[in-house]
C-alpha cells in the first residue's frame, strides 16, 4: 500500500485574489534583473537638491515611523503645505 506524503490541495492561493499593491508598497519594491537590484530613476526635470534644515525630532520620528521613503513623503507633505 502506498502512503500519500503530500496534500495535493496545499495552501495555494489564487494570485488573482491577491490585494492590489499600495503606492507605498510599490515605492519600497525592489526590481531585479537576476541578482542585480535595478532602481528606477527620477523623471527628467525633477532633480532634487540636498538641503540642511532643522526640524523638530517628533516630526522626523513621525515620518520615519512609516519606513523607507520617509523623505519622499516629507517632501510631498511640504509641497502640499506650500500649495504646489
Amino acid at each position: 500500500m502506498t502512503e500519500k506524503l503530500h496534500d495535493s490541495k496545499g495552501n495555494w492561493i489564487d494570485p488573482d485574489d491577491a490585494p492590489e499593491w499600495t503606492d507605498e508598497q510599490w515605492d519600497r519594491a525592489e526590481v531585479r534583473i537576476g541578482d542585480t537590484v535595478i532602481r528606477p530613476g527620477r523623471p527628467k526635470g525633477s532633480a532634487k537638491r540636498p538641503v540642511s534644515l532643522r526640524l523638530d525630532q517628533d516630526v522626523i520620528d513621525r515620518f520615519r515611523a512609516d519606513g523607507p521613503g520617509w523623505q519622499s513623503r516629507m517632501n510631498e507633505a511640504l509641497r502640499k503645505a506650500a500649495g504646489l
